[in-house]
């Protein structure tokens, strides 16, 4: 099993990835392979609402990344959602990219490959502004038809600074309870034979 994440972040290795690396540990302990792509640096474009995904089961422009991220989500049994909160809400690349990624599950609607995965989300937030930047991000999952993951309180932890989000220890436990929570249910899904 494998759990993709996506660090939404302009800061690479910063609050954000941090919290998303202490979530892994805990996958990684349970035997679920991890791998996190960052943001930083990309830029994701906008939906350009022209529908040619429809039928094609990925965008059709080809000029980012998010073609070569969707389909490692496709592949993917679990999905991780990290923004840190950003003038009250997610970043402007993870909302290109959900916006994006929304349209084409909703242009392929039998075929959307998202359809039953596991996703969790979690947010590095300086003081306001955590539980918007989570509800869009878990709006995203039940748009999917997902199962989305919960934990010990809300997945956020506080600090402003790279690092700083290290010091939030509540914050960094319930980011463990995540990660153990995510495990159990991957786990409960394959016993089931939900993941194949």
């Amino acid at each position: 099993m494998k759990v993709l994440g996506i660090n939404s972040s302009a800061g690479k290795d910063g609050n954000t990835a941090l919290l998303m690396g202490t979530v892994f540990e805990e996958l990684d302990r349970e035997g679920i392979e991890t791998e996190m792509i960052q943001l930083a640096g990309k830029v994701i474009e906008p939906c350009k609402a022209c529908w040619a995904c429809g039928g094609k089961g990925t965008c059709v422009h080809k000029n980012d990344l998010f073609q070569e991220i969707y389909e490692k989500m496709a592949r993917a049994d679990g999905i991780l959602l990290g923004s840190p909160v950003y003038t009250a809400n997610i970043s402007a690349n993870m909302q290109a990219f959900l916006e994006r990624a929304s349209v084409v599950g909703d242009m392929n609607l039998g075929e959307n490959p998202l359809r039953h995965k596991v996703g969790a989300a979690v947010t590095a937030a300086r003081r306001g502004g955590a539980l918007n930047t989570l509800d869009a991000m878990n709006h995203f999952f039940m748009l999917q038809d997902m199962f989305m993951v919960g934990s010990s309180y809300w997945p956020m932890a506080y600090g402003r600074m790279p690092g700083e989000a290290l010091e939030d220890q509540e914050g960094l436990e319930t980011m463990r309870n995540l990660g153990r929570n995510m495990a159990y249910l991957l786990k409960a899904l394959e016993k089931s034979g939900q993941i194949l």
